[in-house]
């Protein structure tokens, strides 16, 4: 597969390009700021854009079997909210343009139903760092659903899903849909490189499309 790659420097955008070459895919990495790991590699294509360049962003993603978006607009970013929306609806709308008809978005677990009714974001003890975050990939997720045209899968990491998960590419993993997966400890976790490994399983078996899922062990 053609696979592109928005936000390929990051945390979760650099284990997924990792993870799709290792299965020998295509990958077009795209990111504010120029990559060097498997810079050299042959099946990859490294593209330094700004989401707010369309023009640019739709003549990278064309010829893509499917887009994955791992856009972060900064967790230390004064205006994190109205910028992460922005930025998303811009991907989006190249997306389209490009005439690409797969588009998969990494969101954030806050978005997630811990009970009817209530999602996680909301609850008293949400961290106040992460709000304006995960409410803006809330949000965002609710734009997302009135796409009629893109063949879209929104997904919602564990909600313990940080350096600190150190389990490695284990290939195991539970999915869910708008609820948390939890363990047998009652915690919800995944390590980066298992994220990596559901979300590229979804790119290649397409079993979520025009739905929400989640995964954790």
């Amino acid at each position: 597969m053609k696979i592109a790659i928005i936000g390929a420097t990051g945390f979760v955008g650099s284990a997924l390009v990792k993870e799709a070459l290792r299965r020998g895919h295509e990958v077009t990495a795209i990111s504010r700021k120029a990559m060097t790991a498997d810079a050299d590699h042959t099946r990859l294509q490294i593209v330094a854009a700004d989401v707010a360049d369309r023009e640019t962003m739709t003549t990278a993603l064309t010829g893509s079997d499917i887009v994955i978006s791992a856009y972060n607009a900064g967790w230390n970013n004064p205006d994190l909210y109205a910028d992460f929306i922005k930025g998303s609806e811009e991907i989006q709308a190249a997306v389209t343009a490009a005439g690409v008809r797969r588009l998969l978005v990494i969101g954030g677990a806050g978005s997630l139903y811990i009970a009817p009714g209530k999602q996680l974001v909301d609850t008293h003890d949400f961290p106040e760092a992460y709000k304006a975050g995960a409410t803006a990939a809330r949000d965002y997720y609710n734009k997302l659903k009135e796409d009629a045209q893109l063949d879209w899968t929104y997904f919602s990491p564990a909600i313990e899903m940080h350096p600190g998960i150190n389990t490695g590419r284990t290939g195991k993993y539970r999915t869910g849909l708008d609820n948390p997966v939890f363990d047998a400890d009652s915690r919800s976790r995944l390590s980066v490189e298992d994220l990596a490994v559901a979300v590229i399983d979804e790119a290649e078996q397409a079993s979520f499309i025009r739905k929400r899922f989640t995964a954790a062990y």
